[in-house]
């Protein structure tokens, strides 16, 4: 069967888990926000919507984890973590206007989007040890860290979300967008829809992402083994998921 002309032209990227995650993520960290904001006026003076947006925030970072090691070619880690010096010889073709593209991440956005993740799981693993709100909201796991511990845990919550979580987002968003219109490299459609063009300028990594077999039925099991793994010890420790 003939391949259609725009076919051609474009390669897969990624696959629809990681798609998935990242716009998942991408909903839940927004709506960790509205929660916590705007909780009086929602009514949820215990922030019930807000924990709950943080452990499942827990699940699927620990899920994309587990991705980096079984899931699609240009989802593992052995594929798009570069060295220092390869981040810095990117970030300086960057500076002097010449074109290189990957299928993947490249060399600096990988470091990025491994940040991103570092932070976003850093700042929901504390949010299950705050107590907010006047001491009626609390995470589940309050109560196995002393009360000066699970202060420091509340202060270090805000400080990260406001203060290096979103302004990291911010960046991330501007970088991207900044691509798609200087680069013209649509970094966010591709995301959407999985596919890059391979022109003009070919990929430095790979022509085309590998998937693994079933890669769909693999991301449900792996799902399933990390809201295990999240859920199963916090209900044990604490009687509740949230």
């Amino acid at each position: 069967m003939a391949i259609a002309p725009e076919r051609r032209q474009s390669a897969v990227a990624w696959d629809l888990p990681t798609r998935l995650f990242h716009w998942t993520l991408v909903a839940l960290v927004l709506s960790a926000w509205v929660s916590f904001q705007y909780a009086e006026h929602l009514g949820d003076h215990r922030l019930r919507w807000h924990r709950a947006n943080g452990v499942a925030i827990i699940v699927i970072l620990l899920w994309r984890v587990m991705w980096g090691f079984a899931g699609t070619s240009t989802s593992r880690f052995a594929r798009f973590l570069y060295s220092p010096v390869a981040a810095a010889r990117y970030a300086a073709s960057l500076v002097s206007g010449r074109t290189r593209r990957f299928l993947g991440h490249n060399p600096l956005g990988a470091y990025v989007v491994l940040a991103l993740l570092a932070i976003a799981f850093t700042q929901a693993t504390l949010g299950l040890f705050t107590v907010e709100h006047n001491d009626i909201a609390a995470g589940p796991l309050y109560r196995l860290v002393t009360e000066e511990a699970t202060k420091l845990a509340s202060r270090w919550h805000r400080v990260l979300f406001f203060y290096v979580l979103l302004p990291a987002v911010a960046l991330h968003v501007t970088a991207n967008v900044l691509y798609g219109v200087v680069k013209r490299e649509p970094l966010i459609t591709a995301m959407v829809t999985g596919r890059k063009p391979n022109e003009p300028v070919a990929f430095e990594d790979a022509q085309s992402a590998d998937q693994p077999p079933r890669p769909l039925a693999r991301a449900a099991l792996l799902l399933t083994i990390s809201a295990g793994l999240v859920l199963g010890p916090i209900y044990a420790v604490s009687g509740r998921f949230y």
